[in-house]
């Protein structure tokens, strides 16, 4: 009885710490939000940057961030630089400059153009009709991100117009994400 008792709790442990943020491609989600609207984030990311695969180890695998991204928002894991087709506004975006096998940095995509993108990693919340919200460039602890993640899954993003605001805003947010 004591090996079975162990043996539950072992595969809820594991089950537990092998969460992970379910990524779709920007495609899936715009037609995922037609029948269930939602917000979406995405996180637009190179192969060759450090910050990017700083911001999956230490900030996507964070539990608080997976369960409040995966509850709130499509999330969107996108390649600044990669080959994805994505039709967006009525636009199908590519990246014609792709040059296959090349070492470190390759062509930019047109729709992280679009995105008006300027560096990475980048993380980009559009609402639940597609429409763009905001970026935010930089990499982030879960703490530093779960202001963004909050104030744009509540709406309040929509009543802070004025770098007073901003600030007000940061004031009185209370964190309870977890390192």
């Amino acid at each position: 009885m004591k090996r079975i008792l162990l043996l539950l709790v072992l595969c809820m442990a594991g089950t537990i710490t092998a969460q992970k943020i379910n990524w779709i491609t920007m495609n899936e989600a715009l037609e995922a939000q037609k029948k269930v609207p939602k917000k979406i984030f995405m996180d637009v990311y190179t192969v060759w940057c450090g910050p990017c695969k700083m911001l999956d180890k230490n900030t996507f695998s964070n539990k608080d961030v997976i369960a409040y991204v995966n509850e709130n928002f499509y999330a969107v894991k996108f390649n600044a630089e990669g080959t994805e087709e994505v039709v967006f506004e009525d636009f199908t975006y590519t990246n014609p400059n792709y040059q296959e096998g090349r070492k470190g940095r390759n062509a930019t995509h047109f729709f992280a153009d679009a995105l008006k993108l300027r560096g990475y990693p980048s993380m980009v919340f559009f609402k639940e009709d597609g429409t763009l919200i905001q970026p935010i460039t930089g990499y982030r602890t879960p703490q530093q991100l779960e202001i963004y993640l909050k104030m744009i899954a509540k709406d309040d993003y929509l009543a802070v117009n004025t770098v007073e605001d901003w600030e007000e805003y940061q004031a009185n947010f209370k964190n309870t994400f977890n390192e």
